[in-house]
């Protein structure tokens, strides 16, 4: 099932854990202000990067799979992690 423009069931879902895989698509503009995809309270978690795309106008395609409880700590450029 994709889901497209329903915050609200996406928040829903995304409470229950009925998240397999999430393409976030990152545009190239600014508006200021907007609906949050992840609500205030939600159940922190960690995603996986699967795979990126860039398309011709510039909008970037990124797949996530979810990856379990957060892990904290701080990242380097080259991806590598420390824990704090």
């Amino acid at each position: 099932m994709q889901v497209h423009g329903s915050g609200g069931l996406a928040q829903t879902l995304i409470e229950h854990d009925l998240i397999d895989e999430y393409r976030l698509l990152v545009f190239p503009v600014h508006l200021g202000s907007g609906k949050k995809l992840f609500a205030d309270g939600a159940r922190p978690a960690a995603l996986r990067l699967q795979s990126t795309a860039t398309t011709n106008t510039g909008v970037i395609v990124a797949s996530y799979e979810p990856a379990g409880p957060p892990q904290y700590g701080t990242y380097d450029l080259e991806g590598n992690s420390t824990t704090a």
